[in-house]
């Protein structure tokens, strides 16, 4: 939903909804509607958009009528472009989920919301605290903490991930990287393993998961320094195989290759804050791209704001680096953005 409410373009006057982003906007929406109607919506959101649109409403203190107003009248005007008609129907609802998650990730959502199950088995691990779920698996064998951490998001299981010795780590990521295909047998066992911790019932398919890039996927979202110490161990182990990961990885320069309009969408959801501290440690020619996707005014305030700008921590700019790549990844897996890089893409004639 964060995503719709950013796209939407006019402004309210009075206020420069261009201030907000997306999550604020929808964190905006949310507290101006019931209690029981902000539930109904919450519900369909994958867990980190909850988790993301969440924090910024109990925090939000700048709570004006003039913001909601803004809000709300972006939103008539958005939804005013969409026809309601036939979108209670189900093959409706399938295509469009399809459409934007793909085959997969739809299933497990099109289950949820058409056939009223509910998060169970190993999808009840998606809405846990990456602590929470790194005790629950401590104890299981490799190869189990190697599916959960294959069938969870990349950056769950990168925060998961940290949670265990540096040894454990080379092990999982290096049979991450060798997982191809999990059995639907296997996979039910698993998910009947879940469901007696959490009450529940869960169905199983077989499933592609693991694999090269989902060991790569999950590097992406490490802290710096655990990722390289960790790209060091299983290049020690398996010179190839550290490549072939190194591959398929998007790093903060890899922005340099993505097109202008992937640009600016990027920067749309991005605060200014970030922002500065990420290309402060950027080459001339990313920062330059950067810049060239800014209105005149906005990157001659940025290039201002630079130069005043004092010292960084190293630490705090690969902070703010990851913090954008997440929003790369995050519009690249919605299909508005395409990502180039080391791994390059899929090509098209």
């Amino acid at each position: 939903m964060s995503d719709e409410i950013q796209e939407i373009a006019p402004m309210a006057p009075g206020f420069d909804v261009d201030k907000l982003d997306g999550v604020e906007r929808a964190a905006i929406l949310l507290l101006s509607l019931s209690e029981e109607d902000a539930a109904q919506i919450l519900k369909h959101l994958e867990p980190k958009q909850v988790q993301q649109v969440g924090m910024v409403m109990a925090g939000m203190e700048d709570f004006t009528q003039e913001k909601i107003t803004a809000v709300h009248k972006l939103f008539i005007n958005e939804i005013q472009n969409f026809s309601t008609i036939g979108f209670q129907s189900e093959e409706f609802v399938r295509k469009a989920l399809t459409a934007a998650l793909g085959e997969d990730k739809a299933g497990n959502l099109i289950d949820q919301i058409i056939m009223g199950n509910g998060a169970k088995g190993l999808d009840s691990l998606k809405w846990m605290d990456s602590k929470q779920v790194a005790n629950i698996i401590r104890n299981e064998h490799p190869q189990i903490q190697t599916i959960v951490l294959s069938y969870l998001e990349p950056e769950q299981s990168a925060e998961i991930l940290s949670q265990f010795a540096d040894k454990v780590r080379l092990d999982l990521m290096m049979r991450i990287a060798n997982l191809e295909e999990v059995q639907p047998a296997a996979l039910q066992e698993l998910n009947e393993i879940m469901e007696k911790q959490f009450a529940g019932q869960a169905g199983a398919q077989a499933a592609k998961m693991g694999g090269l890039k989902a060991a790569a996927d999950i590097m992406n979202y490490l802290d710096t320094n655990v990722e390289g110490m960790l790209m060091d161990s299983i290049r020690e182990h398996d010179e190839e195989m550290s490549q072939q990961i190194q591959d398929l990885m998007f790093v903060f320069e890899n922005l340099a290759d993505v097109d202008d309009r992937g640009i600016q969408a990027i920067l749309r959801d991005v605060q200014q804050d970030a922002l500065m501290k990420a290309i402060k440690g950027a080459d001339e020619a990313l920062k330059e791209k950067i810049l060239n996707n800014m209105s005149k005014r906005a990157a001659e305030m940025l290039a201002d704001d630079l130069e005043a700008m004092g010292p960084v921590r190293i630490s705090e700019v690969e902070a703010a680096q990851k913090e954008i790549l997440s929003v790369a990844r995050r519009l690249s897996d919605a299909g508005e953005i395409m990502l180039g890089g080391a791994g390059g893409g899929d090509e098209f004639l």
